[in-house]
């Protein structure tokens, strides 16, 4: 057989290989009906120096039974311009599933309930779906085929009750304030806050974070500066598909650096959410080259396949990992910080976070295995009110045929 042949007859058997193989990323159906739909949420107005910090319920949402492929969101103004970061600093966005009952008062919140993530924080803390900060327009947030979050299944919901969403937005407006870098990191001294939101003093060694910055509250502002008010939104793209017996569903899971896990009868996980980070010690002492490490271990009672997994932290975070109990690397994420002034690359803060997704299969976490995550800080200068969580995307079983799977497109693991 000549060159030629043979190189037709190897194009052949090669065609008729990846026609036979399942598509979808190499396994798998291809979910080729993604529909995509932009919201807005509830505008609301910020003043330079001021603070919002607002739940926003029965979120416009896609209605039924479906799989949640993406979801994305950023800051715009009232023209639908993008506003930069520091202009207005995006503290966090995060989206929670709750359930109210049918014939549920609008101005009464009392009678719902949080429908939580699969995570192992106690209570409602960072329970939430989705969630990002600074980094929401720099970070990959997309779900490879087959998978899919699952939600509007009428059997998880209870009798009398239904489904929706709500936000919790946190932003603070930067503009004409002493410092923006304290503002941001809400320092208990520039906001002249003692107590929380509630009435309740602070500690004495409580400098800056989510305790000095709640809804209503004002950075401190140059003497003399004036500025407008200017209306806001929170625009946020969905993507999904209806579900189907091909859609392989997700578990969303939520790790926290500040997770102080004690174990009994009933394992208790307490996460703190924030913590400060302290300046480096004089003359850098201390030989940790000015970084500062949070780390902690516990259990994963249930595990999975990592689909998919993305760290959030904090201006002066240099990235946060997930470490298995044999000490290989589930997923490593790193924060990209800006170099301009638009939206999208503001010098100085993260603008992104690279992501992790393995090849479906290639990474499981056991059930029980015990895990460690670090989040590491540059603590020249040092931080208040930081945040070192890993989200991760779990799938409890891979798609029929994965085995045979001759291509895979791998999404990059660093998404800039």
């Amino acid at each position: 057989m000549g060159f030629v042949s043979r190189g037709l007859l190897f194009l052949l058997v090669l065609f008729v290989l990846i026609l036979s193989t399942p598509s979808s990323c190499g396994f798998g159906k291809t979910h080729k009906n993604v529909k995509s739909a932009v919201f807005l949420s509830p505008k609301f107005e910020l003043g330079p120096g001021s603070v919002m910090n607002r739940f926003f319920y029965g979120l416009d949402f896609p209605r039924g039974h479906i799989a949640i492929k993406s979801f994305y969101a950023e800051l715009v103004d009232e023209a639908g311009k993008p506003v930069p970061l520091h202009e207005t600093y995006m503290h966090h966005w995060v989206v929670a599933r709750y359930y109210r009952p049918k014939h549920h008062s609008h101005r009464n919140h009392s009678d719902i309930f949080l429908s939580r993530n699969n995570g192992v924080c106690q209570n409602k803390i960072n329970g939430q779906y989705f969630g990002l900060g600074s980094e929401t327009r720099g970070t990959a947030t997309e779900i490879p085929d087959p998978f899919g979050i699952v939600v509007g299944d009428p059997a998880e919901v209870p009798e009398g009750y239904e489904e929706k969403w709500f936000f919790n937005i946190h932003a603070i407006d930067t503009r004409g304030v002493v410092d923006k870098r304290g503002c941001t990191e809400c320092w208990c001294d520039l906001y002249n806050v003692t107590k929380d939101e509630y009435g309740n003093p602070l500690k004495s060694d409580y400098k800056g974070g989510l305790l000095c910055c709640y809804d209503d509250t004002h950075c401190k502002l140059r003497e003399g500066f004036e500025g407008p008010k200017r209306s806001l939104y929170l625009r946020y793209t969905f993507k999904w598909v209806d579900w189907d017996k091909f859609v392989v569903p997700l578990k969303v899971y939520i790790i926290d650096a500040t997770d102080t896990f004690r174990k009994s009868k009933i394992p208790e996980h307490d996460c703190q959410i924030e913590y400060q980070v302290e300046p480096c010690s004089t003359g850098n002492k201390d030989g940790n080259g000015c970084v500062d490490v949070k780390r902690t271990s516990f259990p994963m009672k249930n595990g999975g396949y990592v689909i998919y997994g993305v760290a959030h932290q904090h201006r002066g975070g240099i990235g946060a990992t997930l470490y298995g109990q044999d000490g290989r690397v589930i997923c490593s994420s790193r924060p990209r910080y800006g170099k301009g002034k638009e939206a999208g690359n503001e010098a100085g803060y993260i603008v992104g976070m690279s992501t992790c997704y393995p090849r479906p299969g290639s990474v499981k976490i056991m059930d029980g295995e015990t895990l460690t995550i670090e989040s590491n800080y540059s603590n020249n200068p040092g931080h208040a009110g930081v945040m070192g969580l890993v989200y991760l995307l779990l799938a409890e079983q891979l798609p029929p045929h994965s085995s045979r799977s001759l291509f895979y497109m791998n999404v990059n693991s660093v998404h800039d």
